[in-house]
């Protein structure tokens, strides 16, 4: 497996995992009535930011996302997202994506790293998550609906680079 940066023409793979996830609406808070543009336009980042898959033998298996949490005051620290396809977990791609954008902040000179919402029932995740560094910083409660849970909440996770 290798991750290099997305090209266009790896939409075409990039989005039946994307459509996947919001579909499933279970970790992500993404709306499920997105069309293919809409959600193109949300996962593939500007610069600063930067989008890459992680491939094998030209299968795309996962996608993350990555750039600043914030402008302004706030550039200084990064923020990730990160998909695996179905037929791909448990393969270490989402670790492998992870450790890729978490050395991309530090070769870019961010101060930490920051995920905003990850579902606090997404445990595969948020263990990952907590075993390269990160910490629960707080939980908004009820603040994600999940489809067979009900309302979960969202964690904030950080780390320092």
């Amino acid at each position: 497996m290798r991750i290099r940066d997305y090209a266009e023409t790896d939409w075409a793979q990039v989005w039946p995992i994307v459509e996947d996830v919001i579909v499933a609406q279970e970790t992500f808070p993404y709306d499920p009535t997105w069309p293919e543009e809409v959600a193109h336009e949300v996962w593939v980042e500007r610069p600063p930011g930067r989008t890459v898959v992680a491939e094998e033998d030209g299968t795309v298996l996962g996608t993350a996302k990555m750039g600043p949490n914030r402008s302004g005051p706030g550039a200084h620290v990064a923020t990730a997202s990160f998909l695996v396809a179905a037929g791909a977990r448990g393969r270490g791609v989402g670790r492998a994506l992870c450790e890729h954008a978490l050395d991309w902040a530090r070769r870019q000179g961010f101060a930490a790293m920051q995920f905003n919402a990850v579902v606090e029932a997404n445990t595969a995740a948020v263990e990952l998550y907590r075993r390269l560094g990160f910490t629960v910083v707080g939980t908004v409660p009820e603040s994600f609906a999940h489809p067979t849970l009900g309302r979960v909440g969202l964690h904030v996770m950080h780390r320092f680079l």
